[in-house]
């Protein structure tokens, strides 16, 4: 039963790191504004967002890692994983809708998927615990 837990918190902690990772570099990317890369401006524009949009996503990003990653808050860790699921879940359908190639879909999927793995996985200290029904 330990070793179960141990396992269940580092799969947490190594998929939580790599989607804040992931999250964090797009979101510089996205706040540079730099033309090219997984959310650069060239693809927003491609997706027909308009530019302003990089700089509101980019600090939403931050934003969550640093509520994911700091001890406590579970309620703003709540609010921090459902904004990168509509982030990201509208990231995928985009690209499906625009006709994006896979390799330009796959990173939003990729981030996509690490968020629910990541929610699905945090430890009890991390979550809202309901009391009481």
């Amino acid at each position: 039963m330990v070793q179960e837990s141990k396992a269940k918190k580092i799969t947490y902690w190594v998929l939580t790191l790599w989607l804040a990772l992931g999250m964090i570099s797009t979101g510089v990317v996205q706040l540079m504004k730099a033309k090219t890369g997984a959310g650069g401006a060239d693809n927003v524009a491609r997706l027909g967002y308009p530019l302003y949009i990089l700089t509101i996503i980019g600090v939403w990003k931050i934003l969550g890692v640093i509520a994911v990653l700091t001890p406590k808050f579970p309620l703003l860790k709540e609010w921090a994983y459902a904004g990168f699921f509509f982030l990201m879940s509208g990231a995928v359908i985009s690209h499906l809708m625009a006709g994006s190639p896979p390799g330009e879909t796959l990173p939003a999927v990729l981030l996509l998927v690490l968020t629910v793995i990541s929610w699905y996985f945090r430890p009890a200290d991390r979550k809202i615990i309901s009391v009481g029904a």
